[in-house]
Order: structure tokens, then C-alpha cells, then sequence
């Protein structure tokens, strides 16, 4: 068996190389958003050309990004959301909310010093963790034979 694992959450620090390398030993494809930050925000004038305004260049950018997101996490098997402490969560929180909505499950990773902002996703989530290490531990259990 093989999971297709959406890696939603910010992209500007490692952890997806992070959480990938200590994967390595499961039969896992990952996938997640578009890690180059200049083409996910260039991306709508790549397409539809020069927009009149910054508000304008961002929304085409966003329905684009929103696309490529909403067939990526309908793919997946399974998403792990990570919550760092270090970078505004806005998409990371829409992108478990879709999960959820999707009737995805849904590994979160948050540091315990977030627990109160996050205790409703938290809820909602299949497995709530504070580490990728623990997030690694659940994903081999998912592989264990007996």
C-alpha cells in the first residue's frame, strides 16, 4: 500500500525536507503547495497577464494556488498540517479546515504553546501532536504488521 500525504502548512522554513527524510522508510508520495513563494504569488499573471493592481494580481494568483490545492488534497490520503510558531498560519488553517471538510484525516502538528488558539481544529483532527517526530511515529504505526 501506498499513501498519497498532502504537507500542508508554511513554506518558509524545512520541515517538509525534515519530515520527508525521517519518512523515507514508508512507502509514501507526498505532495503540498507550491514551495517557490515568487511563482505561487507570480503565478496568475504568468497566466492571465498583468493585473491593474496588486489586490487583482493577488486574487488571480489565489484562485489559481486555491486550484492546484483543492485537486492535490482530493488526491491525498492523508494530510499532516504543521503549526509553527514562527509564521502566520492563515493557510495552513484553511488547508486543515478543507481536509476536514473533505472528510480527509488529518495529522496535526502544533507545538504545545499553541494548544488554546488551535483547540477547536485540534478537535477535529484525527491524531493532534507536537512534533514531526511524533507525526513520523503515527504515519509507521499505520504500516506496522501486527
Amino acid at each position: 500500500m501506498n499513501l498519497v500525504v498532502y504537507l500542508a502548512g508554511e513554506i518558509h522554513s524545512e520541515w517538509r525536507k525534515e519530515l520527508k527524510e525521517k519518512a523515507s522508510h514508508l512507502p509514501i508520495t507526498f505532495k503540498g503547495p507550491m514551495e517557490n513563494h515568487d511563482r505561487s504569488d507570480q503565478i496568475g499573471e504568468e497566466v492571465l497577464g498583468k493585473q491593474p493592481d496588486s489586490i487583482a494580481k493577488d486574487e488571480a494568483a489565489s484562485r489559481i494556488n486555491n486550484l492546484r490545492t483543492s485537486l492535490l488534497l482530493t488526491k491525498a490520503d492523508l494530510v499532516i498540517s504543521l503549526f509553527g510558531e514562527s509564521y502566520k498560519q492563515w493557510n495552513t488553517a484553511m488547508d486543515a479546515s478543507t481536509a476536514i471538510e473533505m472528510g480527509k484525516p488529518l495529522i496535526l502538528i502544533r507545538p504545545k504553546e499553541l494548544h488554546h488558539p488551535l483547540k477547536e481544529l485540534s478537535s477535529k483532527a484525527s491524531v493532534t501532536v507536537e512534533s514531526i517526530g511524533q507525526a513520523i511515529q503515527v504515519l509507521s504505526y499505520i504500516f506496522d504488521k501486527d
